[in-house]
């Protein structure tokens, strides 16, 4: 609150609380029109409850246990918590800016050694397998929502490059770790089956 109060002093007007079913939110309402402070505080706060729950997932991918044999991926998803507590600070102060350009080009070296390490698909597959693969596939359909919120969120507020990229190419990288994972424990990808009967 010291850093917000600091940088928006004189452009506070009163603090609001989002009530939710477990917790509070607390949002900043600018100086703007009712009509455009109602639409930037729901675009805000549809922003922070997706990030918010994005990191959740991979937490819980996390305590699922992760291979023995692949330390660095632990280490990986450590890193993406942080950086996520980075992009939301950045998305609950306009003009701000935390993560770094660089954490982007770690998910994409990431992408690049994981899908040469994996056979080419030749179709969809339907997520599931291992739990800690589902569980990966789970926490990339959160980050594409999230990715989704931080657009609208865009047309209200500006919203660096760098964010939009990072979570564009993490929901990419969780659903290879998905594979991984799922090849990691000897489990199979079942893939869509167009010709099946209906």
């Amino acid at each position: 609150m010291r850093l917000l109060r600091d940088r928006y002093g004189g452009q506070l007007k009163r603090l609001f609380h989002f009530h939710g079913d477990v917790r509070q939110a607390l949002l900043l309402r600018f100086r703007r029109g009712k009509a455009g402070a109602e639409k930037f505080c729901h675009q805000l706060s549809r922003g922070f409850r997706d990030v918010d729950e994005l990191n959740s997932a991979i937490g819980l991918l996390i305590a699922l246990g992760l291979p023995a044999h692949e330390p660095r991926m632990q280490a990986l998803l450590g890193g993406i918590q942080h950086d996520l507590l980075d992009l939301g600070g950045e998305l609950s102060i306009p003009g701000y800016t935390l993560l770094k350009p660089g954490r982007v080009a770690v998910l994409e070296e990431w992408l690049n050694a994981a899908n040469a390490s994996l056979p080419r698909l030749q179709e969809f597959i339907c997520p599931g397998g291992s739990i800690a693969a589902a569980q990966a596939h789970v926490c990339r359909t959160v980050c594409r929502r999230a990715e989704r919120a931080v657009v609208e969120m865009a047309e209200a507020q500006a919203i660096s490059n760098t964010v939009r990229q990072y979570l564009n190419r993490l929901s990419d990288l969780l659903f290879v770790l998905g594979r991984l994972l799922n090849r990691g424990s000897g489990g199979t990808e079942t893939q869509w089956d167009r010709a099946r009967a209906t």
